[in-house]
């Protein structure tokens, strides 16, 4: 089984940066793609970014292109959401993601295991 771990959320003023951590479990990391989605209260859960299984190729939604990065480090079966510029907008419930596959998009159903979030909230 696997299992995701998320850290790093908190409080953060708009203008300010933040970095979200996952810690994987239950199978070989490095295999699989992984991805970031997050969720605002009263709206579904929407993509964030993911990344492939050797980390050499990252995908972005627009609304976190150039303000996020995604990345992974698989001797330590983790991967990172590094966020900058953060607007108020940003304010949601951040989930990692382990994919079905050693590349994934944007598409929910392309992973297959996900993690209980991390509350990120941007004031203004």
């Amino acid at each position: 089984q696997v299992q995701l771990v998320e850290s790093g959320g908190g409080l953060v003023q708009a203008g300010g940066s933040l970095r979200l951590s996952c810690a994987a479990s239950g199978r070989t990391f490095s295999n699989y793609a992984m991805g970031w989605f997050r969720q605002a209260p009263g709206q579904e859960r929407e993509f964030v970014a993911s990344i492939n299984w050797r980390g050499s190729n990252t995908y972005y939604a627009d609304s976190v292109k150039g303000r996020f990065t995604i990345s992974r480090d698989n001797a330590k079966n983790a991967v990172y959401l590094e966020m900058s510029s953060l607007k108020p907008e940003d304010t949601a419930v951040y989930y990692c993601a382990a994919g079905n596959t050693g590349w994934a998009r944007a598409t929910e159903n392309e992973y297959g295991y996900w993690g209980q979030g991390t509350q990120v909230t941007v004031s203004s």
